[in-house]
């Protein structure tokens, strides 16, 4: 659809309003979050502010507020405050003892990998035995083509997802349908994980997890807080948006370049999403974190270094809540459903292996969403559970994108035969 329909469709085109929109609900939700009477507290012990700020966003697109296919707000959100909350996360961190949370991280990521590589195919089986008509044939519209595309999404990232257009030559009107089916579905899904995060504590009891490493790193990094913590000057504040900003430019600056690079000298660079500008911005952001961190630059975490980096989260969180059209659902209800089922599938793979190691509710949600969500969500998933574990989101967030197009031209490959079977 071109942009000028898009620019008719909606209420409120110009961004800058649309930015102070999410700043008031951003506010609304944190000022109301801290009444004290009890219809604030019962309300909030059940819809998590953390969920709302994600949440209450969907509704401006949901009813034709706001148009995100014209709107620049994540692209600027993931591009340039999400890389600068990542520096100011993991500046804070204490690495050492984020890479001492064990195996359970890596375990339950690849679980969340091979959920969707059943998922997709257990859903696709299931269709052609309740409503073979959907399946489309086997020329460009065919549905496994499009489905192939969201498992290099949730597998990896968007730039997996392109790879596997291009390989499996997915019609544009399937293509368009099952884009909306991945971002509504994997949405929903980071809801429900958001929610886990705020309830975690819950959570963990019902999985009978053991949750003493995760436990560790929390309470270490809340102690060093604490010890370090001071009344930050103006001084202190802008050394924090010199360190965040200043690590988003070099990042920028590194990863046009080596994107173009390894796109134009190496065939194989495509499979591994190393030609995607993004995937280089999101690791050279938490090296030089990493780097950071173990310098005396992670005493910025004493005057709100990772307060700073969470309200970035929390914009980035608002801009993607834009994303999820609820209302797209009554336009291809079946597709939803397939794309429902098919996360069922990944969701309850999670939970049972999280229950059978006893991992944290931290490595499902954690886990999951550097499938489903990327190098752009992952980090902000972790954050939810706690400020110091960003790094795991994004670490995990990268392995997706090494092993997503791999892994997605398998299950696509699974899908093919299915639908020549039947």
């Amino acid at each position: 659809m071109p942009a000028e329909a898009h620019v008719a469709t909606a209420l409120i085109t110009n961004d800058a309003v649309v930015l102070g929109l999410l700043a008031v609900i951003l506010a609304f939700v944190f000022w109301s979050s801290g009444l004290t009477n009890s219809l604030a507290r019962r309300f909030y012990g059940i819809f998590p502010p953390i969920l709302l700020c994600y949440f209450l966003p969907s509704l401006l697109t949901t009813f034709g507020v706001v148009d995100p296919e014209t709107s620049r707000l994540y692209f600027i959100a993931s591009r340039f405050l999400l890389p600068a909350a990542l520096v100011l996360l993991t500046v804070s961190a204490d690495l050492p003892a984020v890479v001492s949370l064990g195996p359970k991280a890596l375990i339950m990521f690849f679980t969340g990998t091979v959920g969707v590589m059943i998922g997709g195919p257990v859903a696709l089986f299931l269709t052609s035995i309740v409503a073979p008509d959907l399946l489309g044939g086997s020329g460009p519209e065919a549905i496994w083509r499009g489905m192939a595309t969201v498992a290099g999404s949730w597998i990896g990232g968007s730039a997996n997802q392109a790879a596997l257009y291009e390989i499996y030559g997915a019609g544009r009107d399937t293509f368009s349908i099952w884009i909306a089916v991945d971002v509504i579905v994997a949405n929903v899904w980071m809801a429900c994980v958001l929610w886990i995060a705020a309830n975690q504590v819950r959570v963990d009891r019902l999985l009978r997890a053991d949750t003493s490493a995760v436990d560790r790193v929390r309470l270490k990094a809340e102690a060093y807080e604490a010890e370090h913590a001071r009344i930050p000057h103006l001084k202190d504040l802008i050394l924090i948006l010199g360190v965040g900003f200043g690590a988003v430019g070099l990042s920028h600056a590194v990863a046009d370049p080596l994107s173009g690079w390894f796109g134009e000298t190496f065939a194989w660079a495509r499979r591994l999403s190393l030609d995607s500008s993004f995937f280089w911005l999101v690791l050279t952001a938490t090296a030089i974190g990493v780097v950071l961190s173990f310098t005396p630059a992670r005493k910025l975490q004493g005057v709100g270094a990772a307060k700073v980096g969470s309200v970035f989260v929390y914009i980035l969180i608002a801009t993607v809540g834009l994303n999820m059209n609820i209302g797209a659902v009554l336009n291809a209800p079946a597709y939803f459903l397939i794309g429902a089922v098919w996360m069922l599938v990944h969701v309850l793979l999670m939970i049972a292996m999280a229950f059978l190691i006893r991992a944290p509710s931290f490595f499902l949600g954690v886990g999951s969403m550097a499938n489903i969500g990327g190098a752009a969500s992952a980090p902000v998933a972790a954050a939810a559970f706690h400020p110091s574990l960003a790094p795991v989101g994004v670490l995990l967030a990268v392995v997706g994108y090494i092993v997503g197009t791999a892994a997605a031209w398998f299950t696509g490959m699974v899908m093919m035969q299915i639908a020549a079977g039947v």
